[in-house]
């Protein structure tokens, strides 16, 4: 019968989490080990009493009432320390022999009213987004639950006309962290779309804010903004362009005059020719007469004049020397 020794050791253990049980999960097993209720049941019932196992079972039932709760999850710190503090008082209670049903429903009573004093749990705000505000903590499991909604919020469509302002606003309806929020964004030409392999960075788009002007054809297409808190997506936002109607009137003469500037100015760079007027052209063309053009005519006329002068000369001579 050696062999039954360990057994009947573990068996009170085995007894006692069987007890716990039936309120599994609650705010009591989320906040106290198994350790802590185990000594305060000792000390109520003692070591070795048969009413050990009547304390425990005493223990869970007081707290069922919390098998539910739901806090913020920012106040999981301040529930933690009000049941160290409970522990505390129940010891306390025990040493001084006092009923075991009565500390554990005082116990539960004043406990949930400091639930009830607790940051109250922020509601979800659909349709879209991580949102860490909206953290709870659950008794039934002891885990933490935000929100289940997707990252990707629904897609925003946008027309403007040709040659018009375009604006996004990158902001959600939920509360975001004061600090380390950091703006992405994208664009995906042509096509409507939430799919991220179409997309593209746009590394000069920075802020919640981004501007379009003048709106163009090619601006078409999906804007994404990716809202980021540490390196973590909170929501992923999509706008949808649609560039539609003519250009105003204004900006089409101007595009047309900036069209004939274009088709003219390599043509006359291929005609353009050094202009030698003749001498009927710069007599026959006042406006012709510029400055240099003037001391060119004069030149000419210097030159003719002492052409004569030479000639006649010449021919003085040549008259002189006959006779």
């Amino acid at each position: 019968m050696a062999w039954l020794a360990p057994w009947s050791a573990v068996l009170p253990s085995l007894a006692a989490l069987a007890v716990f049980r039936a309120s599994a999960w609650a705010c009591l097993l989320c906040f106290t080990s198994y350790e802590e209720r185990l000594q305060i049941c000792q000390i109520f019932a003692g070591l070795d009493s048969p009413d050990l196992g009547k304390c425990e079972e005493a223990f869970a039932d007081a707290f069922k009432g919390l098998l539910d709760t739901e806090i913020n999850y920012e106040e999981r710190g301040q529930l933690h320390d009000a049941f160290t503090q409970m522990t505390h008082s129940l010891q306390e209670m025990a040493a001084a022999q006092g009923s075991f049903r009565v500390a554990f429903l005082h116990a539960a009573e004043k406990m949930q009213k400091i639930i009830l004093q607790l940051k109250e749990v922020q509601a979800c705000i659909p349709p879209c987004g991580l949102q860490e505000v909206t953290r709870r903590f659950r008794c039934r499991g002891c885990y933490s639950k935000v929100c289940d909604l997707p990252l990707d919020c629904p897609v925003q469509d946008l027309t403007v006309t040709r040659g018009r302002q375009a604006m996004f606003s990158c902001t959600v309806n939920f509360q975001l962290p004061k600090e380390e929020i950091t703006y992405t964004w994208k664009f995906a030409g042509g096509i409507r779309t939430q799919d991220p392999t179409y997309f593209r960075d746009i590394p000069r788009a920075q802020g919640y804010l981004a501007r379009i002007r003048p709106v163009q054809p090619t601006h078409r297409g999906t804007f994404s903004c990716v809202i980021t808190h540490d390196q973590r997506p909170l929501a992923r936002l999509y706008f949808f362009l649609n560039v539609t109607g003519p250009p105003p009137r204004g900006e089409t003469e101007l595009q047309l005059s900036f069209r004939e500037v274009l088709r003219w100015v390599p043509q006359e760079t291929e005609m353009i020719e050094p202009w030698r007027p003749s001498l009927g052209e710069l007599l026959a063309r006042p406006e012709a007469l510029t400055p240099g053009n003037q001391c060119l005519l004069a030149a000419i006329v210097a030159l003719a004049s002492a052409s004569v002068t030479v000639l006649a000369w010449m021919f003085f001579r040549w008259y002189c020397s006959g006779n």
